[in-house]
């Protein structure tokens, strides 16, 4: 069961706020009475605190026994704040812009609410991996190590494009009405997981037939999975995560941009791009890491494509990941 902090009326970067802003999180281990024990997981596209359970259990490298794990929700997830549950004056279509930066100040108050005074590893996969990285460069002195997979420290102009193509499927539909729908736009939900199928992916992971590896007949099955899916989504929630992935950016406003922002980071880092992934590159990965100081990257060889490394999908992957938190934990 997760726990809610009360934010209050929360200020965003873009100028706008967050009335009652909740932010739904979950905890498992007990903090050391230094308060250094601390593993901070942030939630991806689509995904909740849940979905890290893979990563975290007895004899893993997060071990609750050893450490205290904090899984946190995103703003827009539909379980914190979010345009579907919002208070009234910015519920649905007037939900603000929420920046991964507003996202990480926010985690920043948990954080003390908690009594955690650094994170001993902030570790995401996809939109976590961008939490990741801004929490590192944000927060210097409150990060000691941070684990990226699947993911970036920015959005760079090819992966925006990608997320413009999934919003413009699902904007077609008239049901959608700039967001002010009524019923959900079903047809445009589903358009909007079919072409995200596309993306998810390698192109050998369908020449090759991987797809029956994780229990689809064929191609078509996959393509109604992803279209059912998405379909039992908010669409305004959809939407409100993707703003934010789209924007995402840790040199925004700071003097020097990226490199600045990045070059200032204390903490280690092992960033892991997934071979094949589509939009958040490989050559993407090693730019940003040579921009830190104690970065380096470890690439996971996969056919999966951007799914590479998602918990609870391969298990061999899970423990390429595992074996490089347990050498940033000090375990390796």
């Amino acid at each position: 069961m997760h726990q809610v902090l009360d934010l209050g009326r929360f200020a965003l970067e873009s100028g706008a706020d967050l009335p009652e802003a909740r932010l739904a999180y979950t905890t498992q281990g007990a903090l050391s009475a230094d308060g250094d024990n601390a593993v901070l997981l942030p939630s991806y596209y689509t995904g909740t605190h849940a979905s890290y359970e893979p990563w975290i259990g007895p004899g893993r490298a997060l071990d609750p026994a050893r450490w205290f794990i904090v899984s946190v929700d995103l703003f827009g997830n539909g379980v914190s704040t979010s345009p579907s549950n919002a208070a009234e004056e910015v519920r649905g279509a007037a939900f603000p812009e929420v920046s991964i930066g507003d996202n990480v100040r926010a985690q920043r108050q948990l954080a003390e609410h908690l009594g955690v005074r650094r994170w001993r590893l902030v570790a995401g996969w996809s939109m976590g991996a961008l939490q990741a990285y801004e929490w590192a460069a944000r927060y210097p002195e409150s990060v000691d190590t941070f684990l990226p997979v699947a993911g970036a420290a920015r959005c760079s102009p090819h992966n925006a494009v990608f997320l413009a193509g999934v919003e413009a499927a699902l904007r077609a539909d008239p049901a959608f009405d700039d967001g002010r729908y009524t019923t959900p736009p079903r047809a445009g939900l589903r358009a909007f997981g079919t072409v995200y199928a596309g993306w998810a992916y390698s192109q050998a992971f369908f020449r090759d037939g991987t797809y029956r590896e994780l229990g689809y007949a064929d191609v078509a099955d996959l393509l109604e999975d992803w279209a059912a899916d998405h379909e039992r989504w908010d669409a305004n929630d959809l939407l409100a995560m993707l703003r934010t992935w789209q924007r995402a950016d840790p040199g925004r406003g700071v003097k020097g941009g990226l490199a600045a922002a990045l070059g200032g980071v204390r903490a280690r880092s092992i960033v892991m791009p997934s071979s094949a992934d589509l939009y958040f590159t490989v050559e993407d990965n090693v730019l940003e890491s040579a921009m830190m100081r104690r970065s380096e990257v470890r690439v996971i060889e996969s056919d999966l494509g951007h799914v590479a490394g998602r918990p609870g999908v391969r298990a061999a992957e899970t423990a390429v990941i595992e074996a490089a938190m347990r050498e940033l934990l000090g375990e390796g």
